[in-house]
């Protein structure tokens, strides 16, 4: 049985397409391509089609990882074939769990960073958007770091131990 990871932030062009692709790559890295499916969505519409913002194109290149990205909108739909919703942030953390048509779906939410133990109470990955590259790189380092420790908590879940 697949198990699914979606992460998501506002528009799906900057940090959860840069989540799901190093998530991606660990999850490679692992050898679980054929166990865990990775994803990434928009709370909001506003870039539904377009490809990742440039920035997050180029420090994903940059740092090797793939950049193939089209946006699109999370569908409260989604929570039933999801096994967890990452949130890169608590406004996302938030309308997520509103959008959750059960409890348990409610629960399949969490922020990427609490599986950063480095982040203590410093839970959100700042949007780099109106910013310069160097929130880019900032947002890579902790969707890197936060990503050690999900990879851990998904090997759990699906019984497999990372490579």
């Amino acid at each position: 049985m697949t198990y699914r990871v979606c992460f998501v932030c506002t528009g799906n062009i900057c940090r959860s397409p840069m989540a799901e692709s190093v998530f991606r790559a660990r999850v490679s890295e692992a050898g679980l391509d054929d166990r865990v499916e990775v994803d990434s969505a928009g709370t909001g519409g506003w870039h539904e089609g377009d490809g990742a913002d440039p920035r997050t194109v180029s420090v994903l290149e940059e740092h090797g990882y793939d950049s193939a990205h089209t946006a699109r909108q999370f569908q409260p739909s989604w929570f039933a074939r999801l096994d967890l919703v990452i949130a890169l942030d608590h406004g996302h953390l938030r309308a997520l769990r509103r959008l959750a048509p059960t409890p348990e779906d409610a629960a399949k939410v969490r922020l990427l960073r609490s599986y950063d133990a480095s982040a203590a109470d410093d839970l959100d990955v700042p949007d780099p958007y109106y910013g310069g590259m160097d929130g880019f790189e900032e947002c890579l380092e902790m969707v890197e770091a936060a990503s050690v420790g999900l990879l851990d908590a998904v090997c759990e879940d699906v019984g497999g131990q990372a490579a």
